[in-house]
C-alpha cells in the first residue's frame, strides 16, 4: 500500500492530531499498526525534523496557552483573577465567564484551553518519538530536537496542572492508551514534570539556535525547573538554578524601560515569533482599543498600584477616554498589523529570573539579600529604591506587589503567584462571586464524557 502524505505535510498534521477522535486512516494508507502514526517517515533528516518542530512552535503562537491571544494565559487568567475586566457582551463568552468566576465544565474557553494543550503535547510525543526512532539522524540533533520537545511537553504540563490540579499524563501517541488515560495523582505527576525537564535540560544546547532568541536553550530549561522547584517549595535548588541564569553573561538586564518589549533585547531569555514577518504580536491586537473597549481593559485596582511617576504607568498602560468613561489597556506590546519589525511574543524574561530569586531568598530567611534584586526594575521604573532595613514582611510585600506591576497581563503569572503563595482567596474582595475551589478549573465535560477514567469532576463543578 502507498503512503498518502507527503513528509513536510504529516509534519503539519502532527500538530492538530492529539486526541482528537480522528482515525489515523485519515492521515495515512500504510500498513503500519492501526494504533500508530508513523512519525518515523517524517524524520528522514534533519530538515523535514525541524519542520515538525516549527509546527510545534508555530502552534504555540497561533492557539495555545502560551498564545498572546484570548485563548492564551495572559488574557484568562489575567481576567480570572484581578488583572482584567472582560467586557464581551456575548452571555455565552468562555472568557466572560471565566471573569465573572462562573465557570461550569461545558465552558468554551476551558474546552479550548485542554485541547489546545493536550494536542500540542501530542504533536510533542510525536517528535519525541520520530527523532528517537530515526536510523538517518545524528546523535547531535537528536538530543538537540528531542531536548526541545520536552521542554514543550513539560511547561504545558506545569501548568495545566497549576490549573486543573491532578490530570492525564500522555508521554505516547498510541492512541488506545491516551484515550483511556487516567488523571495521574500528583506526586507523581509532578515527578514525571520534574524528571521531564531535568532531561530536556541535559538534551538542550547551552547557546542559542537562533540569534533572535525563538528556541529554547538549556538555560530557558533553568528557568522552567526553577518555577518547578517553587512550586514543590525546594527552595535551595530553586536559588541555585536562579543564580546560573543571572551569572550567565548572555543574559543582561534592560535597564531601558522603553526597550524591555523588544525583539533584540539580551533580556530575553525566550520567545515566540509571530506567524508571518512582521505580523502584530497576539498582545498588541488583542488589548489595543480605540474609544470603546471591545475584549479586556485593565482593572483600576492594579492602576491604583502604580505611582504617578512610575515609568511602567507611562510604558506600559493607555489610558483611553470613552464619553465620560476613562479605560486603561495593557500597552507592552505596541506595534499593530504588518508593521511591527520589532516585537515579538516573550515568554520567559531575566526580570522574571531577579523577582523569582527575590522570593526564594525571602522564604530562605535571607530577605536583606533580596531587596537589590527588587531594586532593580523599580530603579528602571524610575521608583526611589527599598530601604536595607526593611523588615523581612516588607520585603516579602515589596516583592509581591513589584511582581505584580511588572508583569499583569503576561501569561498567567499573577494567578500562578497567588496560587503559590496560598493567597487566592483573597480575590473575594474585588471578585464577589470568588469560592475557593475556584483554584481549579473545571475538566471540560466532553472529556470526562469521552473518557470516564477522568472522573470525578473537579470539587465545587
Amino acid at each position: 500500500m502507498t503512503i498518502k502524505i507527503k513528509y513536510i505535510i504529516a509534519a503539519g498534521m502532527l500538530s492538530t492530531a492529539l486526541l482528537c477522535n480522528i482515525s489515523c486512516e485519515k492521515f495515512i494508507e500504510t500498513d503500519f499498526p492501526s494504533n500508530q502514526i508513523p512519525t518515523q517517515l517524517v524524520f528522514e533528516d534533519e530538515q523535514t525534523a525541524d519542520a515538525a518542530l516549527a509546527g510545534l512552535y508555530s502552534s504555540l503562537w497561533t492557539n495555545s496557552m502560551y498564545s498572546g491571544g484570548v485563548e492564551g494565559m495572559g488574557a484568562l487568567l489575567g481576567t480570572y483573577t484581578d488583572d482584567l475586566s472582560c467586557v464581551y457582551t456575548s452571555s455565552s463568552n468562555g472568557a466572560l465567564d471565566l471573569f465573572n468566576n462562573q465557570q461550569i465544565p461545558t465552558n468554551t474557553a476551558v474546552t479550548s484551553f485542554w485541547t489546545f494543550a493536550y494536542q500540542q503535547i501530542y504533536a510533542a510525543n510525536s517528535i519525541i518519538e520520530g527523532v528517537r526512532n530515526s536510523k538517518t539522524l545524528s546523535d547531535a540533533v537528536k538530543d538537540r530536537i528531542t531536548g526541545e520537545a520536552l521542554f514543550v511537553r513539560s511547561i504545558l504540563y506545569m501548568q495545566l496542572y497549576q490549573i486543573f490540579g491532578e490530570i492525564p499524563y500522555a508521554d505516547t501517541t498510541d492512541y488506545v492508551v491516551n484515550s483511556q488515560l487516567g488523571r495521574m495523582p500528583k506526586n507523581e505527576l509532578l515527578l514525571k514534570i520534574e524528571t521531564d525537564l531535568s532531561e530536556a535540560i541535559n538534551l538542550l544546547p547551552t547557546t542559542y539556535k537562533n540569534a533572535e532568541r525563538i528556541y529554547p536553550n538549556k538555560y530557558a530549561g533553568y528557568m522552567v525547573l526553577a518555577k518547578m522547584k517553587m512550586l514543590l517549595k525546594k527552595w535551595n535548588e530553586a536559588e541555585i538554578l536562579c543564580s546560573t541564569i543571572m551569572q550567565n553573561s548572555t543574559y543582561v538586564y534592560q535597564t531601558d524601560i522603553t526597550k524591555v518589549f523588544q525583539k533584540s533585547g539580551t533580556h530575553i531569555i525566550w520567545q515566540l515569533k509571530p506567524k508571518n514577518t512582521n505580523d502584530a504580536t497576539k498582545e498588541a491586537s488583542l488589548y489595543t482599543f480605540s474609544g470603546a473597549p471591545t475584549s479586556f481593559v485593565l482593572r483600576p485596582e492594579l492602576i491604583s498600584l502604580f505611582a504617578a511617576t512610575d515609568l511602567r504607568r507611562q510604558n506600559y498602560i493607555a489610558t483611553v477616554p470613552f464619553g465620560q468613561q476613562t479605560n486603561y489597556r495593557s500597552a507592552k506590546y505596541k506595534n499593530l498589523a504588518v508593521n511591527n519589525p520589532t516585537e515579538y511574543s516573550i515568554i520567559y524574561r531575566l526580570d522574571e529570573v531577579y523577582l523569582m530569586q527575590a522570593e526564594i531568598l525571602t522564604e530562605l530567611d535571607r530577605s536583606s539579600e533580596a531587596i537589590p534584586l527588587i531594586n532593580r526594575s523599580r530603579q528602571r521604573a524610575g521608583l526611589p529604591t527599598l530601604s536595607n532595613t526593611l523588615s523581612a514582611n516588607d520585603v516579602k510585600i515589596q516583592m509581591r506587589e513589584e511582581k505584580r506591576r511588572e508583569f499583569f497581563t503576561e501569561h498567567g503569572i499573577r494567578f500562578f503567584d497567588l496560587k503559590r503563595w496560598g493567597l487566592l482567596d483573597q480575590l473575594v474582595m474585588v471578585k464577589p462571586n470568588w469560592k475557593s475551589f475556584h483554584s481549579n478549573w473545571p475538566l471540560p465535560q466532553k472529556e470526562l464524557l469521552l473518557n470516564p477514567k477522568l472522573n470525578p469532576q473537579n470539587t465545587g463543578y
